[in-house]
């Protein structure tokens, strides 16, 4: 279909920002793709669209995959709310400090860094145990959600490209093993660790943020500002650190042995959506259960606040869904392969690795999708390593950078909704405030893929 695949993200991304609501903006994009599916089907039938539209929302919902995300998103709202009003947090964030573990703004945000890198499995997994555990630490310190939204962001998918120990270093394996190459596929992911200079220098920037305790652009002014959706309500009075810990490393440790009994025995094999739900729904088990055992609550009482903390996540799941939506509407426009398109044939062979990173960051962030990105790119990236002689693990680190620079950009990324439900921030605060910090690295990344194209390539 042309350059006409691309308005639906385009429609999207003009209303995000001129209307600043994100939910109107995903269902605009999706009545508009479909249109556009059925108008070339069959012209007469495009007053359809909207019949199709909440027909691809079903058919996303009813996906197993994708069900399993809405699950844990709606569950991670009783979470929340359990370890909240049981004074968990308060709790928590008293003895962190009594410790002298986070007795000021660097510490916690190492902290925080620290724990999303640790948490390398899986990246939803990383940002919601960050994002968890540190909320009540930068209220105590007068720090934005925003600010731990950027993060913890910016933290999990690059650690998670790079370690590879999981289910993304397993998933490109599958695509790279279709293709006979020069070395093998695993020596040649491994090998392209080195040269995904963006997941490297978004860390260093990262690093940096809370070394300095420096932060720049629209986040300084959040920083400034505390906008009210980053200020807590109320604080529970502090009861025992237990409700909040015991939970989270439930859902952690929980999640290894799921990852290991999903892959059979493998952890790089395992299911990252099933994982993640089934330790998410142990950690909220295991919260409820704490509550009775220890009488904090009744079981009326509860349940209650279960319903209440998922009620309070209902915008951030319809954002998920949503999202989810517009990327397979996305799929059959064939928005993806237009993009990817912008490649071209007659490149000089040293720009044809930046042009991959552009394409990849470009599909990424007008599908919201980094997965979909690699899967579409890959299978173009790697017939010119073997018909040019291209370096493998340049080509492939360029695509896998290009798709994160891309979701971190993204304002219709699911990831980016998982964020900031994470972080308790507003999800369009938190696309303004991360965008400029990933427009500098996407902007080194670009020219570190161009010295090392003159070099390697010639």
């Amino acid at each position: 279909m042309d350059w006409v695949s691309i308005i639906p993200p385009l429609v999207a991304i003009i209303v995000v920002f001129w209307k600043k609501e994100v939910i109107l903006a995903l269902l605009l994009a999706v009545l508009c793709s479909e249109a556009l599916i059925l108008l070339t089907a069959s012209p007469a039938t495009s007053f359809l669209a909207p019949i199709n539209a909440i027909e691809r929302v079903v058919d996303t919902a009813s996906s197993p995959g994708n069900t399993r995300v809405i699950l844990f998103s709606v569950l991670v709202g009783a979470l929340l709310a359990f370890i909240r009003d049981s004074g968990g947090v308060t709790a928590t964030v008293n003895y962190l400090v009594g410790k002298g573990v986070a007795k000021n703004k660097k510490q916690v945000g190492s902290l925080t860094m620290f724990t999303g890198i640790a948490v390398f499995i899986e990246s939803n997994l990383s940002v919601l145990t960050a994002g968890i555990f540190a909320r009540g630490l930068f209220d105590r310190f007068g720090m934005s959600r925003a600010r731990l939204a950027y993060i913890i962001d910016s933290t999990s998918a690059p650690v998670c490209i790079l370690i590879l120990l999981n289910g993304w270093g397993a998933f490109i394996l599958s695509l790279l093993d279709t293709y006979e190459l020069p070395a093998s596929s695993a020596s040649i992911l491994w090998g392209s660790v080195f040269f995904n200079f963006y997941a490297i220098f978004t860390l260093l920037i990262v690093a940096y943020t809370i070394a300095a305790d420096k932060v720049h652009g629209p986040l300084a002014v959040e920083e400034k500002t505390l906008s009210k959706t980053d200020i807590p309500q109320q604080t529970e009075t502090a009861t025992k650190a237990r409700y909040m810990l015991v939970p989270l490393l439930t859902m952690v440790l929980s999640m290894v042995g799921f990852m290991f009994w999903t892959g059979n025995g493998t952890l790089s094999e395992g299911s990252g959506s099933k994982s993640v739900l089934y330790a998410t729904a142990l950690a909220t088990a295991i919260a409820y259960g704490l509550l009775l055992w220890h009488k904090r609550f009744t079981h009326k009482e509860a349940v209650e606040i279960g319903f209440k903390g998922m009620g309070e996540l209902l915008p951030l799941v319809t954002i998920v869904l949503l999202s989810l939506t517009l990327g397979n509407s996305l799929k059959d426009l064939g928005t993806g392969v237009f993009v990817a398109g912008v490649v071209g044939e007659y490149l000089p062979l040293v720009f044809i690795v930046p042009m991959l990173f552009i394409a990849g960051a470009v599909m990424s962030f007008t599908t919201g999708t980094s997965w979909g990105t690699f899967a579409i790119l890959i299978p173009i990236g790697v017939p010119l390593i073997q018909t040019l002689g291209l370096p493998p693990s340049l080509v492939v680190a360029a695509i896998l950078g290009g798709g994160i620079f891309g979701d971190h950009c993204s304002p219709i990324s699911d990831t980016t909704a998982v964020s900031s439900l994470a972080a308790g921030c507003d999800v369009l605060t938190h696309v303004k405030t991360q965008f400029p910090y990933a427009l500098v690295a996407g902007g080194l990344t670009l020219v570190g893929y161009l010295i090392a194209s003159i070099i390697m390539i010639g």
